[in-house]
Protein backbone atom coordinates (compact mmCIF):
# COMPACT_ATOMS: atom_id res chain seq x y z
CA UNK A 1 0.00 0.00 0.00
CA UNK A 2 3.00 2.33 0.09
CA UNK A 3 2.30 3.45 -3.48
CA UNK A 4 -1.10 4.78 -2.50
CA UNK A 5 -1.88 8.19 -1.06
CA UNK A 6 -4.95 8.36 1.14
CA UNK A 7 -6.45 11.39 -0.54
CA UNK A 8 -9.37 12.31 1.71
CA UNK A 9 -9.18 16.04 0.98
CA UNK A 10 -9.17 18.05 -2.26
CA UNK A 11 -5.45 18.73 -1.73
CA UNK A 12 -4.58 15.33 -3.21
CA UNK A 13 -4.17 16.16 -6.88
CA UNK A 14 -4.31 14.08 -10.01
CA UNK A 15 -1.49 14.29 -12.54
CA UNK A 16 -2.10 16.88 -15.27
CA UNK A 17 -1.00 15.13 -18.45
CA UNK A 18 -3.91 15.41 -20.91
CA UNK A 19 -4.82 17.78 -23.74
CA UNK A 20 -7.63 18.34 -26.26
CA UNK A 21 -6.82 15.25 -28.31
CA UNK A 22 -6.91 13.01 -25.23
CA UNK A 23 -10.33 14.42 -24.37
CA UNK A 24 -11.61 13.70 -27.88
CA UNK A 25 -10.34 10.13 -27.70
CA UNK A 26 -11.84 9.48 -24.28
CA UNK A 27 -15.22 11.03 -25.20
CA UNK A 28 -15.34 9.22 -28.56
CA UNK A 29 -14.40 5.90 -26.98
CA UNK A 30 -17.04 6.32 -24.26
CA UNK A 31 -19.71 7.08 -26.85
CA UNK A 32 -18.62 4.02 -28.87
CA UNK A 33 -20.07 5.02 -32.24
CA UNK A 34 -19.23 1.74 -33.94
CA UNK A 35 -20.92 -0.32 -31.21
CA UNK A 36 -23.95 1.98 -31.13
CA UNK A 37 -24.34 1.79 -34.90
CA UNK A 38 -23.67 -1.94 -35.12
CA UNK A 39 -25.99 -2.94 -32.28
CA UNK A 40 -28.18 0.03 -31.38
CA UNK A 41 -29.55 0.88 -34.83
CA UNK A 42 -31.47 -2.38 -34.91
CA UNK A 43 -33.02 -1.68 -31.49
CA UNK A 44 -33.83 1.91 -32.48
CA UNK A 45 -35.37 0.76 -35.75
CA UNK A 46 -37.64 -1.66 -33.88
CA UNK A 47 -39.12 1.39 -32.11
CA UNK A 48 -39.20 4.17 -34.73
CA UNK A 49 -39.01 2.22 -37.99
CA UNK A 50 -37.34 4.09 -40.87
CA UNK A 51 -37.14 7.34 -38.87
CA UNK A 52 -33.81 6.44 -37.23
CA UNK A 53 -31.89 9.26 -39.01
CA UNK A 54 -34.51 11.77 -37.85
CA UNK A 55 -34.43 10.61 -34.23
CA UNK A 56 -30.63 10.71 -34.09
CA UNK A 57 -30.67 14.26 -35.48
CA UNK A 58 -33.37 15.42 -33.04
CA UNK A 59 -31.56 13.90 -30.05
CA UNK A 60 -28.42 15.81 -30.98
CA UNK A 61 -30.10 19.20 -30.46
CA UNK A 62 -30.64 18.93 -26.68
CA UNK A 63 -27.22 17.26 -26.40
CA UNK A 64 -25.66 20.38 -27.89
CA UNK A 65 -27.39 22.53 -25.27
CA UNK A 66 -26.28 20.21 -22.48
CA UNK A 67 -22.70 20.32 -23.78
CA UNK A 68 -22.83 24.12 -23.68
CA UNK A 69 -23.92 23.93 -20.04
CA UNK A 70 -21.06 21.56 -19.19
CA UNK A 71 -18.53 23.83 -20.88
CA UNK A 72 -19.69 26.93 -19.02
CA UNK A 73 -19.77 25.20 -15.64
CA UNK A 74 -16.40 23.57 -16.17
CA UNK A 75 -14.86 26.93 -17.05
CA UNK A 76 -15.70 28.44 -13.66
CA UNK A 77 -15.34 25.25 -11.60
CA UNK A 78 -13.19 22.44 -13.06
CA UNK A 79 -14.13 19.35 -11.05
CA UNK A 80 -13.84 15.66 -11.93
CA UNK A 81 -17.21 15.20 -10.19
CA UNK A 82 -18.86 17.38 -12.89
CA UNK A 83 -22.66 17.16 -12.42
CA UNK A 84 -22.26 16.05 -8.80
CA UNK A 85 -20.33 19.21 -7.90
CA UNK A 86 -22.20 21.70 -10.09
CA UNK A 87 -25.77 20.63 -9.27
CA UNK A 88 -24.88 20.48 -5.58
CA UNK A 89 -23.59 24.07 -5.65
CA UNK A 90 -26.57 25.47 -7.56
CA UNK A 91 -29.56 23.31 -6.59
CA UNK A 92 -28.68 21.84 -3.18
CA UNK A 93 -26.78 18.77 -1.95
CA UNK A 94 -29.63 16.26 -2.28
CA UNK A 95 -30.18 16.94 -5.97
CA UNK A 96 -26.41 17.21 -6.36
CA UNK A 97 -25.95 13.77 -4.86
CA UNK A 98 -28.62 12.38 -7.20
CA UNK A 99 -26.79 14.00 -10.14
CA UNK A 100 -23.63 12.19 -9.02
CA UNK A 101 -25.19 8.91 -8.01
CA UNK A 102 -27.15 8.52 -11.25
CA UNK A 103 -24.12 8.53 -13.63
CA UNK A 104 -22.24 6.39 -11.11
CA UNK A 105 -24.99 3.77 -11.00
CA UNK A 106 -25.64 4.09 -14.74
CA UNK A 107 -21.92 3.67 -15.36
CA UNK A 108 -21.88 0.40 -13.44
CA UNK A 109 -24.93 -0.85 -15.37
CA UNK A 110 -23.37 0.29 -18.66
CA UNK A 111 -20.11 -1.53 -17.93
CA UNK A 112 -22.07 -4.67 -17.12
CA UNK A 113 -24.06 -4.33 -20.34
CA UNK A 114 -20.94 -3.64 -22.41
CA UNK A 115 -19.19 -6.61 -20.81
CA UNK A 116 -21.88 -8.94 -22.16
CA UNK A 117 -21.91 -7.17 -25.54
CA UNK A 118 -18.13 -7.48 -25.84
CA UNK A 119 -18.36 -11.19 -25.07
CA UNK A 120 -21.11 -11.67 -27.65
CA UNK A 121 -19.11 -9.90 -30.35
CA UNK A 122 -16.01 -11.90 -29.46
CA UNK A 123 -18.00 -15.12 -29.85
CA UNK A 124 -19.30 -13.91 -33.22
CA UNK A 125 -15.71 -13.35 -34.29
CA UNK A 126 -14.79 -16.84 -33.06
CA UNK A 127 -17.51 -18.28 -35.31
CA UNK A 128 -16.14 -16.30 -38.25
CA UNK A 129 -12.69 -17.70 -37.51
CA UNK A 130 -14.06 -21.27 -37.58
CA UNK A 131 -14.16 -21.86 -33.81
CA UNK A 132 -17.69 -23.09 -33.09
CA UNK A 133 -17.16 -25.05 -29.89
CA UNK A 134 -14.89 -25.51 -26.89
CA UNK A 135 -14.52 -28.77 -24.93
CA UNK A 136 -17.67 -30.19 -26.47
CA UNK A 137 -19.77 -27.09 -25.79
CA UNK A 138 -21.21 -25.14 -28.73
CA UNK A 139 -20.34 -21.43 -28.71
CA UNK A 140 -23.47 -19.27 -28.89
CA UNK A 141 -23.11 -15.49 -29.35
CA UNK A 142 -26.73 -15.03 -28.21
CA UNK A 143 -26.21 -16.84 -24.92
CA UNK A 144 -26.11 -14.44 -21.97
CA UNK A 145 -24.04 -16.89 -19.92
CA UNK A 146 -21.34 -17.48 -22.53
CA UNK A 147 -21.20 -13.82 -23.58
CA UNK A 148 -20.85 -12.69 -19.98
CA UNK A 149 -18.09 -15.16 -19.17
CA UNK A 150 -16.04 -14.11 -22.18
CA UNK A 151 -16.75 -10.44 -21.51
CA UNK A 152 -15.51 -10.72 -17.92
CA UNK A 153 -12.10 -11.83 -19.20
CA UNK A 154 -11.94 -8.74 -21.43
CA UNK A 155 -13.12 -6.52 -18.55
CA UNK A 156 -10.27 -7.76 -16.36
CA UNK A 157 -7.76 -6.96 -19.11
CA UNK A 158 -8.99 -3.40 -19.72
CA UNK A 159 -9.12 -2.75 -15.97
CA UNK A 160 -5.39 -3.38 -15.85
CA UNK A 161 -4.79 -0.85 -18.64
CA UNK A 162 -7.03 1.71 -16.90
CA UNK A 163 -5.18 1.56 -13.57
CA UNK A 164 -1.72 1.93 -15.13
CA UNK A 165 -2.46 5.53 -16.15
CA UNK A 166 -5.06 7.52 -18.07
CA UNK A 167 -2.49 8.78 -20.59
CA UNK A 168 -1.54 5.22 -21.56
CA UNK A 169 -5.22 4.31 -21.73
CA UNK A 170 -6.04 7.14 -24.17
CA UNK A 171 -3.05 6.21 -26.32
CA UNK A 172 -4.33 2.62 -26.53
CA UNK A 173 -7.83 3.87 -27.38
CA UNK A 174 -6.42 6.05 -30.17
CA UNK A 175 -5.17 3.02 -32.07
CA UNK A 176 -8.52 1.27 -31.63
CA UNK A 177 -10.47 4.33 -32.81
CA UNK A 178 -8.34 4.84 -35.92
CA UNK A 179 -8.97 1.29 -37.09
CA UNK A 180 -12.68 1.12 -36.29
CA UNK A 181 -13.48 4.53 -37.81
CA UNK A 182 -11.60 3.67 -40.99
CA UNK A 183 -13.62 0.47 -41.36
CA UNK A 184 -16.87 2.21 -40.43
CA UNK A 185 -16.39 5.00 -42.97
CA UNK A 186 -15.39 2.53 -45.68
CA UNK A 187 -18.40 0.23 -45.28
CA UNK A 188 -20.97 2.96 -44.61
CA UNK A 189 -19.79 4.87 -47.68
CA UNK A 190 -19.94 1.63 -49.64
CA UNK A 191 -23.46 0.95 -48.35
CA UNK A 192 -24.75 4.38 -49.35
CA UNK A 193 -23.41 3.96 -52.89
CA UNK A 194 -24.28 0.30 -53.44
CA UNK A 195 -27.48 -0.11 -51.40
CA UNK A 196 -30.59 -1.23 -53.24
CA UNK A 197 -33.14 0.34 -50.85
CA UNK A 198 -34.26 3.72 -52.23
CA UNK A 199 -33.26 6.74 -50.18
CA UNK A 200 -36.27 8.74 -49.01
CA UNK A 201 -36.65 12.14 -47.39
CA UNK A 202 -39.44 10.58 -45.34
CA UNK A 203 -36.68 9.14 -43.14
CA UNK A 204 -36.37 12.70 -41.79
CA UNK A 205 -40.13 13.38 -41.58
CA UNK A 206 -41.28 13.83 -37.95
CA UNK A 207 -44.92 13.37 -38.94
CA UNK A 208 -44.17 9.82 -40.07
CA UNK A 209 -43.71 8.75 -36.44
CA UNK A 210 -46.67 6.80 -35.14
CA UNK A 211 -47.24 8.42 -31.75
CA UNK A 212 -45.84 10.64 -29.00
CA UNK A 213 -44.75 7.58 -27.03
CA UNK A 214 -42.78 6.36 -30.06
CA UNK A 215 -41.07 9.74 -30.29
CA UNK A 216 -40.26 9.75 -26.55
CA UNK A 217 -38.93 6.19 -26.57
CA UNK A 218 -36.85 6.86 -29.66
CA UNK A 219 -35.40 10.11 -28.31
CA UNK A 220 -34.41 8.61 -24.95
CA UNK A 221 -32.74 5.71 -26.73
CA UNK A 222 -31.01 8.11 -29.14
CA UNK A 223 -29.79 10.16 -26.16
CA UNK A 224 -28.20 6.95 -24.94
CA UNK A 225 -26.39 6.74 -28.31
CA UNK A 226 -24.68 10.05 -27.52
CA UNK A 227 -24.10 9.29 -23.85
CA UNK A 228 -20.41 9.45 -23.01
CA UNK A 229 -19.35 12.68 -24.76
CA UNK A 230 -19.02 14.34 -21.33
CA UNK A 231 -16.28 11.88 -20.29
CA UNK A 232 -13.68 14.52 -21.18
CA UNK A 233 -14.97 16.61 -18.27
CA UNK A 234 -14.37 13.74 -15.84
CA UNK A 235 -10.62 14.09 -16.41
CA UNK A 236 -10.63 17.89 -16.29
CA UNK A 237 -8.36 17.81 -13.22
CA UNK A 238 -5.91 15.74 -15.26
CA UNK A 239 -6.16 18.10 -18.25
CA UNK A 240 -3.61 20.87 -18.61
CA UNK A 241 -6.27 23.52 -19.34
CA UNK A 242 -9.98 23.35 -18.37
CA UNK A 243 -11.11 24.64 -21.77
CA UNK A 244 -9.46 21.62 -23.41
CA UNK A 245 -12.12 19.39 -21.84
CA UNK A 246 -14.87 21.42 -23.48
CA UNK A 247 -13.15 21.41 -26.86
CA UNK A 248 -12.65 17.66 -26.69
CA UNK A 249 -16.31 17.03 -25.86
CA UNK A 250 -17.65 19.31 -28.61
CA UNK A 251 -15.38 17.74 -31.24
CA UNK A 252 -16.44 14.25 -30.15
CA UNK A 253 -20.12 15.20 -30.09
CA UNK A 254 -20.16 16.59 -33.64
CA UNK A 255 -18.13 13.61 -34.83
CA UNK A 256 -20.73 11.27 -33.34
CA UNK A 257 -23.53 13.13 -35.10
CA UNK A 258 -21.83 12.67 -38.46
CA UNK A 259 -21.09 9.00 -37.88
CA UNK A 260 -24.58 8.21 -36.58
CA UNK A 261 -26.32 9.86 -39.52
CA UNK A 262 -23.93 8.20 -41.95
CA UNK A 263 -24.52 4.80 -40.36
CA UNK A 264 -28.30 5.18 -40.15
CA UNK A 265 -28.65 6.15 -43.81
CA UNK A 266 -26.20 3.45 -44.95
CA UNK A 267 -27.96 0.70 -43.00
CA UNK A 268 -31.34 1.69 -44.41
CA UNK A 269 -29.94 1.83 -47.94
CA UNK A 270 -28.75 -1.76 -47.57
CA UNK A 271 -31.34 -3.44 -45.32
CA UNK A 272 -35.11 -3.42 -45.20
CA UNK A 273 -36.87 -2.27 -42.04
CA UNK A 274 -37.63 -5.87 -41.11
CA UNK A 275 -34.03 -6.95 -41.58
CA UNK A 276 -32.68 -4.02 -39.59
CA UNK A 277 -35.06 -4.28 -36.63
CA UNK A 278 -34.55 -8.05 -36.47
CA UNK A 279 -30.76 -8.00 -36.68
CA UNK A 280 -30.23 -7.65 -32.90
CA UNK A 281 -26.61 -7.77 -31.77
CA UNK A 282 -25.46 -8.87 -35.24
CA UNK A 283 -26.58 -5.73 -37.10
CA UNK A 284 -23.16 -4.75 -38.40
CA UNK A 285 -22.33 -8.32 -39.45
CA UNK A 286 -25.62 -8.57 -41.35
CA UNK A 287 -24.97 -5.19 -42.98
CA UNK A 288 -21.46 -6.21 -44.07
CA UNK A 289 -22.67 -9.56 -45.41
CA UNK A 290 -25.02 -7.73 -47.79
CA UNK A 291 -22.07 -5.84 -49.26
CA UNK A 292 -19.23 -8.32 -49.36
CA UNK A 293 -18.22 -11.90 -48.91
CA UNK A 294 -15.50 -13.23 -46.64
CA UNK A 295 -12.95 -12.31 -45.50
CA UNK A 296 -13.86 -8.63 -46.02
CA UNK A 297 -17.23 -9.01 -44.30
CA UNK A 298 -15.37 -9.82 -41.09
CA UNK A 299 -13.67 -6.39 -40.91
CA UNK A 300 -16.73 -4.58 -39.46
CA UNK A 301 -17.03 -7.30 -36.84
CA UNK A 302 -13.41 -6.74 -35.82
CA UNK A 303 -14.11 -2.98 -35.69
CA UNK A 304 -17.14 -3.36 -33.44
CA UNK A 305 -15.22 -5.74 -31.19
CA UNK A 306 -12.45 -3.16 -30.77
CA UNK A 307 -15.07 -0.45 -30.21
CA UNK A 308 -16.63 -2.46 -27.41
CA UNK A 309 -13.22 -2.99 -25.79
CA UNK A 310 -12.42 0.74 -26.01
CA UNK A 311 -15.85 1.59 -24.61
CA UNK A 312 -15.29 -0.70 -21.65
CA UNK A 313 -12.01 0.98 -20.80
CA UNK A 314 -13.38 4.48 -21.40
CA UNK A 315 -16.40 3.74 -19.20
CA UNK A 316 -14.19 2.75 -16.27
CA UNK A 317 -12.16 5.99 -16.23
CA UNK A 318 -14.90 8.63 -15.70
CA UNK A 319 -16.80 6.47 -13.20
CA UNK A 320 -13.71 6.09 -11.03
CA UNK A 321 -13.08 9.87 -11.16
CA UNK A 322 -16.66 10.56 -10.09
CA UNK A 323 -16.32 8.34 -7.03
CA UNK A 324 -13.06 10.16 -6.23
CA UNK A 325 -14.86 13.52 -6.23
CA UNK A 326 -17.64 12.14 -4.03
CA UNK A 327 -15.17 10.59 -1.61
CA UNK A 328 -13.28 13.86 -1.18
CA UNK A 329 -16.37 15.30 0.47
CA UNK A 330 -17.09 12.07 2.37
CA UNK A 331 -20.34 11.27 0.58
CA UNK A 332 -18.56 8.00 -0.20
CA UNK A 333 -15.95 6.21 1.91
CA UNK A 334 -12.19 6.97 1.89
CA UNK A 335 -11.37 3.94 -0.27
CA UNK A 336 -12.59 5.74 -3.39
CA UNK A 337 -10.21 8.70 -3.00
CA UNK A 338 -6.96 6.77 -2.75
CA UNK A 339 -4.66 7.99 -5.51
CA UNK A 340 -1.81 5.83 -6.71
CA UNK A 341 1.52 7.59 -6.28
CA UNK A 342 2.91 5.53 -9.16
CA UNK A 343 0.17 5.97 -11.73
CA UNK A 344 -1.48 9.18 -10.50
CA UNK A 345 -5.04 7.86 -10.59
CA UNK A 346 -7.70 6.29 -8.33
CA UNK A 347 -6.47 2.70 -8.59
CA UNK A 348 -8.48 1.21 -5.73
CA UNK A 349 -11.72 2.86 -6.88
CA UNK A 350 -11.17 1.66 -10.43
CA UNK A 351 -10.82 -1.96 -9.30
CA UNK A 352 -13.93 -1.76 -7.09
CA UNK A 353 -16.00 -0.20 -9.89
CA UNK A 354 -15.12 -2.99 -12.31
CA UNK A 355 -15.77 -5.61 -9.63
CA UNK A 356 -19.27 -4.22 -9.05
CA UNK A 357 -19.88 -4.13 -12.81
CA UNK A 358 -18.77 -7.75 -13.08
CA UNK A 359 -21.27 -8.68 -10.36
CA UNK A 360 -24.10 -6.91 -12.18
CA UNK A 361 -23.09 -8.62 -15.43
CA UNK A 362 -23.34 -11.98 -13.71
CA UNK A 363 -26.81 -11.10 -12.39
CA UNK A 364 -28.05 -10.40 -15.93
CA UNK A 365 -27.64 -14.08 -16.68
CA UNK A 366 -31.12 -14.70 -15.23
CA UNK A 367 -32.38 -13.35 -18.57
CA UNK A 368 -31.96 -16.19 -21.09
CA UNK A 369 -31.23 -14.15 -24.19
CA UNK A 370 -28.67 -11.38 -24.51
CA UNK A 371 -30.99 -9.20 -26.56
CA UNK A 372 -33.42 -9.04 -23.63
CA UNK A 373 -30.65 -8.03 -21.24
CA UNK A 374 -29.41 -5.35 -23.64
CA UNK A 375 -32.83 -3.78 -24.17
CA UNK A 376 -33.63 -3.79 -20.44
CA UNK A 377 -30.32 -2.13 -19.58
CA UNK A 378 -30.63 0.47 -22.34
CA UNK A 379 -34.17 1.39 -21.28
CA UNK A 380 -33.06 1.85 -17.68
CA UNK A 381 -29.97 3.90 -18.51
CA UNK A 382 -31.87 6.14 -20.93
CA UNK A 383 -34.18 7.41 -18.17
CA UNK A 384 -31.26 7.92 -15.77
CA UNK A 385 -29.13 9.74 -18.34
CA UNK A 386 -32.02 12.09 -19.16
CA UNK A 387 -32.34 12.84 -15.42
CA UNK A 388 -28.76 13.88 -14.68
CA UNK A 389 -28.25 15.67 -17.99
CA UNK A 390 -31.41 17.67 -17.30
CA UNK A 391 -30.36 18.55 -13.74
CA UNK A 392 -26.92 19.70 -14.93
CA UNK A 393 -28.43 21.98 -17.57
CA UNK A 394 -30.80 23.55 -15.03
CA UNK A 395 -27.87 24.01 -12.63
CA UNK A 396 -26.11 25.97 -15.36
CA UNK A 397 -29.12 28.23 -15.88
CA UNK A 398 -29.28 28.91 -12.13
CA UNK A 399 -25.53 29.41 -11.77
CA UNK A 400 -25.44 32.03 -14.52
CA UNK A 401 -28.75 33.72 -13.84
CA UNK A 402 -26.81 36.94 -13.15
CA UNK A 403 -26.17 37.14 -16.92
CA UNK A 404 -29.67 38.55 -17.48
CA UNK A 405 -27.92 41.95 -17.53
CA UNK A 406 -25.11 40.90 -19.86
CA UNK A 407 -26.88 41.02 -23.22
CA UNK A 408 -29.00 38.75 -25.38
CA UNK A 409 -26.17 36.42 -26.42
CA UNK A 410 -25.17 35.66 -22.84
CA UNK A 411 -28.80 35.23 -21.77
CA UNK A 412 -29.47 32.75 -24.56
CA UNK A 413 -26.21 30.79 -24.16
CA UNK A 414 -25.98 30.78 -20.39
CA UNK A 415 -29.61 30.64 -19.27
CA UNK A 416 -32.25 30.01 -21.94
CA UNK A 417 -30.56 27.27 -23.98
CA UNK A 418 -29.45 25.15 -20.98
CA UNK A 419 -32.84 25.59 -19.28
CA UNK A 420 -34.85 24.60 -22.36
CA UNK A 421 -32.63 21.57 -23.13
CA UNK A 422 -32.68 20.49 -19.48
CA UNK A 423 -36.46 20.67 -19.30
CA UNK A 424 -36.78 18.77 -22.59
CA UNK A 425 -34.67 15.90 -21.28
CA UNK A 426 -36.41 15.82 -17.89
CA UNK A 427 -39.75 15.82 -19.69
CA UNK A 428 -38.66 12.95 -21.94
CA UNK A 429 -37.52 10.90 -18.98
CA UNK A 430 -40.74 11.58 -17.06
CA UNK A 431 -42.92 10.72 -20.06
CA UNK A 432 -41.06 7.50 -20.70
CA UNK A 433 -41.37 6.54 -17.02
CA UNK A 434 -45.13 7.17 -17.23
CA UNK A 435 -45.33 5.16 -20.45
CA UNK A 436 -43.61 2.17 -18.86
CA UNK A 437 -45.74 2.44 -15.71
CA UNK A 438 -48.93 2.15 -17.77
CA UNK A 439 -47.59 -0.31 -20.35
CA UNK A 440 -48.17 -3.50 -18.37
CA UNK A 441 -50.71 -4.65 -15.80
CA UNK A 442 -48.48 -7.30 -14.20
CA UNK A 443 -44.76 -7.67 -13.54
CA UNK A 444 -42.67 -10.04 -15.66
CA UNK A 445 -38.92 -10.55 -16.06
CA UNK A 446 -38.88 -9.34 -19.65
CA UNK A 447 -37.60 -6.28 -21.50
CA UNK A 448 -41.13 -5.93 -22.97
CA UNK A 449 -42.62 -5.46 -19.51
CA UNK A 450 -43.03 -1.82 -18.48
CA UNK A 451 -42.77 -2.49 -14.74
CA UNK A 452 -39.55 -4.40 -15.27
CA UNK A 453 -38.11 -1.48 -17.22
CA UNK A 454 -38.97 0.87 -14.34
CA UNK A 455 -37.65 -1.43 -11.64
CA UNK A 456 -33.96 -0.89 -12.40
CA UNK A 457 -33.88 2.95 -12.36
CA UNK A 458 -36.25 3.08 -9.38
CA UNK A 459 -34.09 0.74 -7.33
CA UNK A 460 -30.95 2.67 -8.25
CA UNK A 461 -32.51 5.96 -7.17
CA UNK A 462 -33.80 4.52 -3.88
CA UNK A 463 -30.38 3.05 -3.07
CA UNK A 464 -28.84 6.42 -3.93
CA UNK A 465 -31.09 8.26 -1.49
CA UNK A 466 -30.21 5.75 1.22
CA UNK A 467 -26.48 6.28 0.58
CA UNK A 468 -27.06 10.06 0.68
CA UNK A 469 -28.83 9.75 4.04
CA UNK A 470 -25.91 7.75 5.42
CA UNK A 471 -23.48 10.39 4.15
CA UNK A 472 -25.45 13.25 5.71
CA UNK A 473 -26.31 11.84 9.13
CA UNK A 474 -23.70 9.14 9.73
CA UNK A 475 -20.56 10.38 7.94
CA UNK A 476 -21.46 14.05 8.54
CA UNK A 477 -20.24 14.75 5.01
CA UNK A 478 -19.25 18.40 4.51
CA UNK A 479 -21.00 18.25 1.12
CA UNK A 480 -24.33 18.54 2.99
CA UNK A 481 -23.24 21.57 5.01
CA UNK A 482 -24.27 25.11 3.96
CA UNK A 483 -20.62 25.95 3.21
CA UNK A 484 -20.61 23.38 0.40
CA UNK A 485 -22.71 25.75 -1.69
CA UNK A 486 -19.61 27.91 -2.09
CA UNK A 487 -17.00 26.41 -4.46
CA UNK A 488 -13.32 26.87 -3.73
CA UNK A 489 -12.80 28.99 -6.86
CA UNK A 490 -14.82 31.73 -8.49
CA UNK A 491 -18.40 30.80 -9.22
CA UNK A 492 -19.21 33.48 -11.71
CA UNK A 493 -17.11 35.34 -14.28
CA UNK A 494 -16.63 39.00 -13.71
CA UNK A 495 -19.26 41.25 -15.17
CA UNK A 496 -18.37 43.18 -18.31
CA UNK A 497 -16.78 46.58 -17.70
CA UNK A 498 -19.80 48.28 -19.17
CA UNK A 499 -22.02 46.70 -16.57
CA UNK A 500 -19.66 47.34 -13.67
CA UNK A 501 -19.46 51.04 -14.60
CA UNK A 502 -23.20 51.55 -14.35
CA UNK A 503 -24.41 53.38 -11.25
CA UNK A 504 -26.21 51.29 -8.65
Amino acid sequence: MKDVIAATTPSAELKKSLGVFDGVVLAASSTAATTSIGIGLGVLSSIVGRQTPLILLLAFLPMLGIATAYARLNKVEPNCGASYAWVGRSMGPWLGFVAGWVPLAAGVVFLAYTTSVTGSITLQFAHKAGLTGVMGHRLDANSTFQSTMVGLVVLAAVTWTAVTGVKKATRFQTYLLCFEYAVLLLFCGWGILAGHQDFSLSWFDPFALGSLSTLAQGLVLAVFFYWGWESAFSVTEETRRPEDSARGSFIALFTMLGLFLLGAVAFQRVMSERELSGSGTEGLSTFAAHLSGEPWATLPLVAIMLSAVASLQAGIIPTARLTLAMSRERTLGPLWSRISAKHGGPTAGTVVITSLSALVAVLTMVIPKLNEAILAAVNAIGILVALYYGLTALACALRFRHLVRAGLREVLGGIVLPAVCGLVLLGLGAYLAYYYATLSTTFALSADNGWFNLLCPTMLLVVGLIVAAVAKWYRRAPYFSPASAKPAGPVEPAEPDALRSRPA
